[in-house]
């Protein structure tokens, strides 16, 4: 990185936000439009108010954008406590909102708090925070590395009390992958991945609802009607679509067929009325966003800036599972999850904490391009 660019911010991933941001809008525009009109009596009733969600989110971006990176460190331990309290608050009976049987919402009048998504930023932030302050090298003990796991381990827990299974495979995801990129030693991933997967499947059969999702994933067209409802109705949207779709605002399966469709849906829609040439743009979209944010994170850890390095780290995997998953749920690769789009999806809370992101990771390459630090001794880690 050098200072000869005259965008004052990485031009990769500014713009592969913003039209990731633009797209988004344009379809809850379209997506929502039937439901908000039969529902509110306002055709624009979701799109307003996403509009005014990513308002509240770029305008939380920017100021990521202008804030220190030392500033986040210090807040390292602060922002676990506050993460677990969150948690802890949707619990309470007449704090937490319940809605699909599911209490993650705290209701603070006109804006309701998601915690599971702020958790996501928080446990970022913490996580460098402690790989910088003990480090991690081939002589790492096994004390060292299952502290953060057992930390994340409690909220995991505390996730699927609410229940959210969904977020709690993101953000388990996330950690494994930035102890591995800090070059935590490879002897403890095998037992850990082991352990890791046996619980999610031990999880997800455990729970009636979960096993249903799983059965009529596996054969949707068999449980149209019931449990595989919105999976077929997403791939009949795939199948309409085809190369260039039926264009703009021309999707039928959002005429009531397709619950969801201006949130975790949404990515069915696109590709209905933008086709298969749409659907790539998103995902190689996405692609860049995720590889330019390791790119940042490893530029930043050659720049002995460790804390920065992990962070970029977490929040390009963080992003890149949550997509991942999101996509592959639209597609029919995955089973169903309350999961949505980053960027695009209807949703405040989603919204603020993706922008939060994103500016995070243009604070820290620019941190890394004007500021000129030394280099530290290196640290093994396997981003390079």
């Amino acid at each position: 990185m050098t200072e000869n660019n005259r965008f004052p911010l990485d031009p990769v991933v500014f713009c592969a936000a913003l039209m990731l941001i633009l797209l988004g809008l344009t379809m809850v525009a379209s997506a929502s439009i039937e439901i908000s009109a039969r529902n509110y009596d306002n055709p624009f009733h979701f799109v307003s108010r996403h509009a005014v969600y990513l308002l509240i989110s770029i305008s939380m971006g920017a100021l990521a954008v202008v804030t220190p990176m030392k500033f986040w460190h210090s807040l390292s331990l602060p922002l676990l406590f506050l993460g677990f309290g969150l948690l802890i608050a949707v619990l309470i009976p007449g704090v937490g909102r319940e809605v699909n049987g599911s209490a993650r919402w705290i209701s603070l009048g006109l804006f309701t708090v998601q915690g599971s998504e702020f958790l996501k930023l928080f446990i970022v932030v913490y996580l460098a925070g402690y790989l910088v302050r003990v480090g991690v090298t081939e002589d790492t003990d096994w004390r060292s590395f299952l502290k953060p796991l057992a930390i994340v381990m409690a909220l995991v827990f505390l996730l699927l009390a609410q229940p959210d299974f969904g977020a709690s495979v993101v953000i388990m995801g996330a950690v494994i992958g930035v102890i591995f990129l800090a070059g935590a030693p490879f002897k403890y991933f095998m037992p850990l991945l082991a352990a890791t997967v046996s619980a999610g499947l031990l999880l997800a059969t455990l729970q009636p609802y979960r096993l249903a999702r799983l059965t009529a994933f596996t054969n949707p067209w068999e449980h149209q009607y019931d449990g595989g409802y919105q999976l077929t109705q997403a791939l009949i949207a795939f199948g309409r679509g085809d190369l260039f779709g039926l264009g703009l605002g021309n999707s039928i399966q959002k005429l009531f067929f397709l619950p969801e469709a201006h949130t975790d849906f949404l990515y069915s829609i696109l590709a209905e009325e933008l086709g298969l040439i749409g659907a790539t743009v998103v995902i190689t979209l996405f692609c860049i966003l995720l590889l330019r944010a390791l790119w940042v994170g490893k530029v930043a850890e050659e720049q002995g800036q460790h804390f920065h390095a992990y962070v970029a780290y977490g929040v390009g995997l963080m992003l890149g599972i949550q997509a991942c998953i999101n996509l592959g749920v639209n597609l029919g690769l995955l089973p169903t999850k309350g999961l949505t789009l980053p960027l695009m999806s209807y949703g405040g809370n989603s919204l603020i904490v993706s922008c939060l992101m994103i500016g995070i990771v243009l604070r820290i390459e620019l941190e890394c391009r004007t500021q000129q630090r030394p280099r530290a001794p290196q640290r093994r880690s396997r981003a390079r």
